[in-house]
């Protein structure tokens, strides 16, 4: 019978890995005390290593996808009101009713 693959939380590989790197204990001790594969402990140290940087970065890739859609949406409310001001004012035109507020 196989056996079942573990899967583990973000706060556990985090703290496996912060072990590994803080070098107390080798990789082999943390991987016996954990009962998980030495490669794995690698695995996850350089996986923190490789994204401390992003951590301490200005602005987080989440917040910059955010803004963007909310600029992409932004834009198309212009589109559709600066359409909707032109037909208003088109129909304004042909019934003969005056504009106020307008510089054109």
């Amino acid at each position: 019978m196989k056996k079942q693959k573990r899967k583990h939380t973000p706060e556990f590989k985090a703290r496996i890995a912060f072990e590994a790197i803080q070098g107390i204990k080798t990789q082999n001790e943390i991987a016996q005390e954990y009962e998980i594969h030495p490669i794995t402990v690698s695995k996850w140290k350089n996986e923190l290593l490789s994204r401390m940087p992003e951590l301490f970065a200005t602005e987080s890739p989440r917040k910059n996808a955010g803004k963007d859609r909310e600029k992409d949406n932004l834009q198309r409310k212009i589109g559709q009101l600066t359409m909707e001001v032109d037909f208003l004012e088109k129909k304004c035109e042909q019934l003969g009713i005056p504009v106020k507020g307008r510089l054109s």
